[in-house]
């Protein structure tokens, strides 16, 4: 694949990993376990085609609603992943960011989250950031604020004041958006900054998403004639 057709960022939702488990008669928690362990072979296929940037869609705020039990599930999986694959994603060069309210998450998982951020800081060969505990509307609402707390009238909030003031600020807007199981909404995802990302719609549910089908969807970017609006 040419250069010039890899998509410099990726965004994934990353759906699926509940309807997998009930398919195959174990427990959600496992279904979500699944769930990770399909995280590292995407990420060593972005490194090899030249990505630069993918974004993987984890923990949203509305998932707040679902079980207490598999709530911390979700967390526990996430301090494990942090703890088992920090030392690989160094040796990848992945430097490892987190979009969403990282105040709102318990101790123990936010001070496993920093952790693991430190440890990757120096990655240069693909940026991963990981949206937990994310909300698109919460985010751009965070960023009015900001704008608010640094003293701009309103006649200087912008779009590029907004835009300077999300999580995602200073890395380049994803040009391929992913999402899996069969499902064909954003739900929330990177709304502002998706704005004129290619969609792509997989019915592979998120456990079966390998390189080959990640392979398939770069191919379908390549196709594709971005225009812009124009």
């Amino acid at each position: 694949m040419e250069a010039a057709a890899v998509p410099r960022h990726v965004a994934i939702i990353m759906d699926g990993n509940r309807r997998w488990a009930r398919a195959r008669g174990v427990t959600e928690a496992e279904g979500h376990a699944a769930g990770v362990r399909a995280i590292r072979p995407l990420l060593r296929r972005a490194v090899e085609r030249g990505v630069r940037v993918l974004s993987i869609y984890a923990f949203s705020r509305e998932n707040w609603a679902r079980s207490p039990g598999e709530v911390r599930a979700l967390f526990e999986l996430l301090e494990s992943a942090i703890r088992e694959e920090t030392e690989e994603l160094r040796t990848q060069g992945v430097q490892v960011r987190l979009l969403g309210r990282l105040d709102e998450l318990p101790d123990e998982t936010r001070r496993s989250i920093l952790g693991g951020l430190e440890a990757t800081r120096g990655g240069e060969r693909l940026l991963l950031n990981v949206a937990f505990n994310y909300s698109g509307r919460s985010e751009i609402a965070d960023a009015a604020r900001r704008c608010v707390e640094d003293g701009l009238t309103a006649a200087q909030i912008d779009e590029a004041a907004i835009e300077a003031r999300l999580y995602t600020a200073g890395v380049p807007e994803p040009d391929l958006l992913i999402r899996t199981g069969g499902e064909a909404r954003l739900s929330n995802f990177l709304i502002w900054q998706a704005a004129y990302a290619e969609l792509y719609f997989s019915e592979l549910l998120w456990p079966d998403f390998g390189p080959e089908a990640f392979d398939e969807a770069l191919a379908e970017y390549a196709r594709r004639t971005r225009r812009f609006g124009r």
